[in-house]
């Protein structure tokens, strides 16, 4: 997770795990950096938002921006004006978990002005599990609906292809191949596969000829405990 840009936009269809990977960017960059923003700007999906790992971020001394006390447990469009204070900051790194579709990254355009002088990356994450993006035409279409509605374009590609606790290689050789066939058809450079810390001893061997970035699991749903 290695990157010199000021600003790091992770979006991605529902379900692709971008909030994880936005999760542990932060954290990763917590140690380089003296000072690192995450802004939870996914202002479309209740359930898998930075938001609800506050108390991580706290005991990591990673910022949080996002909506405040009770505005925080709701289902709102809600965004935080604070983003602008880290922006024009120098000292900041800022990690931004974006909106999925073209409705989500609407939320990007509306700072267009304020970071298009940084050129943020802006980085889709693909899980080739997903319905609307197991094919290149579904996954294609979102990208380009997400640059459209941003005004930005995807700067690179993460193959973070995942059922949850039952993940396996077999679905991380899937989605590398998804990943890698859109990266040629949109001419996006493909960045590096994720893979959840259990798996690391079945990932010998792939980590052989592919990129690889472990991630540990921080986001629960509902019903998990």
């Amino acid at each position: 997770m290695e990157n010199k840009k000021k600003i790091s936009i992770l979006t991605g269809h529902f379900g692709s795990g971008k909030t994880e990977i936005a999760i542990n960017l932060a954290l990763a960059e917590r140690k380089k950096f003296d000072k690192v923003a995450i802004n939870d700007l996914d202002v479309i999906n209740p359930y898998f938002r930075t938001r609800d790992v506050v108390e991580l971020f706290k005991q990591n001394d990673v910022e949080l921006i996002a909506p405040k006390d009770r505005l925080a447990s709701s289902d709102l469009p809600i965004v935080s004006g604070e983003i602008y204070r880290v922006l024009h900051d120098p000292g900041y790194r800022v990690i931004v978990d974006a909106g999925g579709d073209k409705d989500g990254a609407k939320a990007l355009g509306q700072y267009y002005n304020e970071w298009e002088k940084f050129h943020p990356e802006l980085l889709f994450v693909l899980n080739a599990n997903r319905p609307y993006v197991s094919t290149i035409e579904g996954a294609a279409y979102t990208v380009k609906q997400i640059e459209n509605a941003s005004r930005l374009k995807v700067t690179g590609i993460i193959n973070n292809a995942n059922v949850g606790g039952m993940t396996t290689m077999e679905e991380i050789f899937k989605g590398l191949d998804l990943s890698l066939r859109l990266s040629e058809e949109l001419n996006i450079p493909f960045l590096y596969s994720c893979i959840s810390s259990q798996l690391k001893e079945d990932a010998t061997e792939f980590m052989q000829n592919q990129k690889v970035v472990f991630i540990d699991r921080y986001m629960k749903v509902p019903w998990e405990s």
